[in-house]
Order: structure tokens, then sequence, then C-alpha cells
């Protein structure tokens, strides 16, 4: 067990961020691209360990998210990409 967590339980709430991102986030619009359902896969990841490991809070995972969308994929920083990532 990693971190005394059943990794099955693990695998499985990873599977539920990595949804989460895709189906409610989703700042690209890719949900309907089946080529690229991994597409946020690098940042459900790491919105996992935040969540599991570092007891991350909604709001500093929703900031992570912001982050990511405003200047990684280079949205801009704007209201909605804070609502989106907020979701």
């Amino acid at each position: 067990m990693a971190h005394g967590r059943n990794k099955y339980q693990s695998r499985e709430n990873r599977a539920r961020v990595r949804r989460i991102l895709l189906h409610d986030w989703d700042p690209i619009g890719i949900q309907d691209v089946p080529e690229a359902s991994d597409e946020y896969d690098r940042y459900a990841d790491k919105a996992h360990v935040m969540l599991m490991d570092d007891r991350a809070t909604a709001d500093m995972i929703a900031a992570y998210l912001y982050e990511i969308a405003a200047e990684h994929m280079g949205l801009g920083h704007n209201q909605r990409l804070a609502e989106v990532s907020k979701a």
C-alpha cells in the first residue's frame, strides 16, 4: 500500500480525478475527441497527489488548474477560466 492506502482505491480515485478534468474542467474542449482522452492525465496525476498526499484544499487544486490553463496552455487569465477551474 502506497502511503498506507489501498492501491485499488488509489487507482479509482485517480480515475475519478481524470474524469473530472476531462468532463468538467476541459479548458480546451476535447472531451468529445476520443484520441485526446489522455490529454489531461499529467494534470490529473498532479491533482491526485495534491489531494491525497499533500492534503490540498479545493481552492489549492483550483489555483493549480487555473495556472495550468492560463499559463501553460496559454489561455490567458480571465473570469470564465477561473470559474471552470473551480467547477
